[in-house]
């Protein structure tokens, strides 16, 4: 029986594995069957279980690749990490607002328009010591404004 029923399956579907593993799938539905049931014809229900066995797996791979692939997935980030992201962007700008103007104008200089601090010191005309102490002070601002709100660096990479 499990011969004739793998014929069938192969002529119906060039996967050998799965045409295999429908056959043995077949062979014990049967004997399942016969143990609690009296089969008219156990030929013509063997090809109907193959059958419906093959639409079954059909319908589970097609399932299978309907499911969208890591890689597909979308790239942008999620709406908690945006509306996250807003609110930090909010907090360091309002403590940026509130810092005195030279020590935001270094902070600035430095850390958003990537200027060197000798090129800040020659701009502003202070002395590279005095640049570093305004980045030093305004980046402790900047932390403690996180922390208030109950954030904290470890928040931005997030």
């Amino acid at each position: 029986m499990q011969d004739a029923v793998l014929r069938y399956l192969r002529h119906r579907t060039a996967d050998r594995e799965g045409a295999n593993d429908v056959a043995q799938e077949v062979v014990l539905r049967l004997i399942d069957l016969r143990r609690c049931q009296q089969i008219g014809s156990v030929h013509a229900l063997a090809f109907r279980i193959a059958d419906n066995l093959l639409i079954d797996r059909a319908r589970q791979q097609s399932r299978m690749t309907d499911l969208p692939d890591e890689e597909i997935a979308c790239a942008a980030p999620c709406a908690e990490r945006i509306v996250g992201s807003r609110q930090m962007v909010d907090i360091l700008s309002r403590a940026l607002r509130r810092m005195p103007p030279l020590r935001r104008e270094v902070i600035v200089r430095r850390r958003l328009n990537g200027q060197s601090c000798a090129a800040i010191a020659a701009d502003l005309s202070l002395s590279s010591a005095a640049v570093e102490k305004h980045i030093a002070r305004g980046l402790t601002d900047l932390r403690a404004a996180l922390e208030r709100n109950g954030l904290g660096l470890e928040d931005l990479s997030a």
